[in-house]
């Protein structure tokens, strides 16, 4: 087991992280409303944080190997995303000037993340599997300020998000000056070459159904809030779904440890993908019932929860020693890098042409699609 004072600064770091996310997903794109954007420009400018973890994760990632300071690559990336942040500010309402801080901010903050998970599953070595009682704190913070900001929302305006964000991202930076670094990972760790992992078969079906499974996100990530709200529900209501997502995903990640010895990576990665497909066409048609929505919603510890906790585990697998830094980055690139930012993008098309019935079938059928990839080709 880790020392408390070594479990609490790991965890504290999962709790600010997300907590930021907590904000930017449910509250991001109706701020983002009220400055009169439409829901095509929306979806393009929810997508460039996503399309920056297409190269951010796979740079920070080789330098932290290529240097092993990964916790000197971590508060680098905390604080140059609080100070780029800041731009919001300086450029208003104006399109252009949005989209460079989204791409500034989130070029340095989907860099710190990939990293952190590589510095956890090093302190936990061969426990690997008690991931998930650290990674839980993530997901309180995420309900706190999903939850939370509903209510300051309703009471002083949708306005106040780019101050608490700035706080926030200020808060992470301070934080990751107290996280401890880690020595098992070094550079010099006998490892196979990269790209002959990276070439394995299962290895293959399982970034297929990252990217996948994430794209099939995308319509959740940038729309989901607008979505309720169009349906009529009230932001503070919209705040506490949200909220209830993450908090089944919290139950779920306490009892993970038990589960993955007991069922494998495979059949739960295969039972997550399938729930999260029926979670989509469930929003996607009958949203508008609110105890069908509470179940879609309660599915979240599944779509979201289970998949990340087994994806972590499967990367601690397949990309050893120093090649662990390069293989968390590589999940961030291709799932919710490539993955989140075409989903999201499409979506906010599909919105306007079809509407948002349509971007929650999208999901389902790539939710389906990533089964399909990790029932064929995913054997641990």
């Amino acid at each position: 087991m880790l020392p408390f004072h070594l479990y609490a600064r790991l965890s504290a770091f999962y709790l600010i992280y997300f907590a930021i996310l907590g904000v930017l997903l449910p509250y991001w794109g109706p701020y983002l409303l009220t400055l009169g954007f439409s829901p095509a420009r929306i979806g393009e400018l929810n997508a460039i944080p996503q399309a920056t973890k297409l190269i951010a994760p796979t740079l920070w990632g080789w330098l932290a190997d290529r240097t092993g300071r990964r916790m000197s690559v971590i508060r680098w990336a905390c604080l140059l995303a609080a100070l780029t942040f800041v731009g919001v500010y300086a450029v208003g309402a104006s399109y252009f000037g949005l989209a460079l801080v989204m791409l500034l901010f989130s070029f340095f903050w989907n860099a710190a993340l990939p990293q952190f998970e590589a510095v956890t599953l090093a302190h936990l070595g061969e426990q690997a599997h008690r991931y998930s009682r650290i990674r839980l704190w993530g997901s309180v913070g995420f309900i706190a300020a999903a939850v939370g900001l509903g209510y300051a929302t309703r009471a002083w305006g949708i306005g106040i998000v780019p101050v608490v964000l700035m706080g926030l991202f200020a808060t992470l930076w301070v934080n990751s000056l107290l996280a401890p670094a880690s020595s098992s990972l070094a550079t010099h760790d006998p490892s196979p070459p990269f790209a002959q992992i990276f070439r394995r078969p299962e290895v293959i079906a399982f970034f297929m159904a990252c990217f996948f499974n994430q794209a099939a996100h995308g319509a959740y990530y940038g729309f989901f809030s607008l979505y309720l709200e169009d349906l009529g529900y009230a932001r503070e209501l919209v705040g506490l779904l949200w909220g209830l997502g993450v908090t089944v995903e919290v139950a779920l990640f306490l009892i993970l440890p038990r589960l993955l010895p007991r069922f494998g990576p495979r059949r739960l990665m295969l039972a997550a993908l399938a729930l999260a497909a029926l979670r989509w066409l469930l929003i996607g048609h009958f949203a508008a019932h609110l105890p069908v929505l509470l179940f879609a919603q309660s599915l979240h510890a599944f779509s979201f929860g289970v998949f990340h906790a087994v994806s972590i585990h499967l990367i601690h697998q397949f990309f050893p020693g120093s090649s662990q830094g390069r293989g968390q980055a590589l999940y961030s690139s291709l799932g919710f890098g490539v993955g989140n930012s075409l989903g999201s993008l499409t979506a906010g098309y599909l919105w306007m042409g079809f509407g948002p019935t349509a971007m929650f079938d999208l999901a389902a059928a790539l939710g389906a699609l990533a089964w399909l990839a990790a029932w064929r080709g995913l054997r641990v």
